[in-house]
């Protein structure tokens, strides 16, 4: 991948196909750190990593003695350890706000991908009708503002871009006409160099 440029302190332990991971993935592009990105799938499950993570699951983030293994803390520890770019806005009040449509959208459009993931058929339809419409009625808000209800690129659009590009995987096809500064904002993200850099060779495929 591109993020990994040469052996380092630290390590991520990322999951090919899964968002949470892709979110920190993103951060680590962003940031051009230098990291150690190991693939975790149920056939290559490093023993070690029940040792690091009580969940013994991914993402998991190795920063010498430090083990993070919760995305928006690494996220977070990540744009705060390395400033630059910045991530998150410099008032409290404006951080305030981004961490709580993180905090949104991890609450109302994770469990819906997560319920068309692994639901039954009629839960998984109904969770997928849900976030189409919950994405339709956002959709307004790209109209002023490049970014998540922002004029910089933050860690809000590090949680959303993994959600958007996996659209096709889940089913969902956006009514172009009536999204256009949804579909502006998407191209604009995934055309980022940092956004291509991120993505696992699982994730290349789900847009192929």
């Amino acid at each position: 991948m591109g993020v990994v440029a040469k052996r380092s302190s630290m390590t991520f332990y990322s999951g090919s196909d899964d968002h949470f991971s892709h979110r920190v993935r993103i951060v680590l592009a962003e940031k051009g750190v230098a990291v150690d990105i190991l693939d975790v799938t149920e056939d290559n499950h490093p023993e070690e990593l029940a040792d690091l993570n009580p969940y013994n699951s991914v993402p998991t983030l190795l920063d010498r003695d430090l083990v993070l293994y919760e995305s928006k803390v690494m996220m977070e520890y990540l744009d705060e350890r390395f400033p630059h770019p910045p991530l998150l806005p410099v008032y409290p009040v404006a951080r305030a706000q981004s961490r709580l449509w993180m905090h949104r959208i991890e609450r109302e459009w994770c469990p819906l991908v997560e319920q068309i993931q692994a639901g039954a058929r009629r839960d998984a339809d109904k969770a997928r009708k849900e976030l189409r419409e919950s994405l339709v009625g956002i959709s307004p808000i790209f109209e002023d503002m490049p970014f998540f209800m922002s004029e910089e690129f933050s860690l809000v659009d590090c949680c959303l871009a993994p959600l958007l590009w996996r659209l096709p995987a889940l089913g969902i096809e956006l009514p172009e006409k009536q999204v256009k500064p949804l579909m502006a904002y998407m191209e604009r993200i995934f055309m980022r160099e940092a956004f291509k850099a991120s993505l696992s060779e699982t994730e290349r495929e789900m847009r192929t």
